[in-house]
């Protein structure tokens, strides 16, 4: 059982949080504090000791950029999702989906199918899926052929 303090439970909900920090970073741009009230409607409840260090990797790795602007005489730090955030948000939605189709809405491989495949990968002294019985035949038998010939 993962209990709310759990290092792997804060792990995801920091995978989670960034993933939402992307997504309106991606609409407009964003301050701390307002995203701090933002994430806390949907029940997350960090303070600035939190948000503004994962702001800061977030942006160091490239996916946000800061644009600062001055509010009522003071400078606020907004920040702008970059065209590599934009990539990284979309290929987020995608996982996503597919992991709320799989997990929640229980459609992908079922559960005997996934251990066929472990087993069938453990049984394999190359680490190579084995070939189906008949071998491998049509347009891929002779791209697979010319692969194995130029190696």
């Amino acid at each position: 059982m993962i209990l709310a303090d759990d290092s792997l439970a804060r792990e995801f909900f920091l995978g989670f949080i960034k993933i939402h920090v992307l997504h309106h970073a991606a609409q407009a741009p964003v301050y701390g504090l307002a995203l701090i009230e933002e994430l806390g409607r949907h029940g997350y409840r960090l303070g600035p000791g939190t948000l503004y260090p994962l702001l800061h990797g977030l942006e160091a790795a490239g996916y946000l950029r800061q644009d600062p602007r001055v509010v009522n005489g003071r400078v606020r730090k907004y920040y702008v999702a970059t065209p590599l955030g934009l990539e990284a948000l979309a290929t987020a939605r995608q996982r996503i989906r597919e992991l709320v189709d799989e997990v929640l809405e229980g459609r992908g491989p079922g559960r005997g199918e996934l251990g066929r495949v472990r087993r069938r990968r453990r049984s394999s002294r190359t680490g190579a899926l084995p070939l189906p019985a008949g071998g491998v035949s049509g347009p891929d038998a002779e791209a697979s052929c010319n692969r194995s010939a130029s190696s």
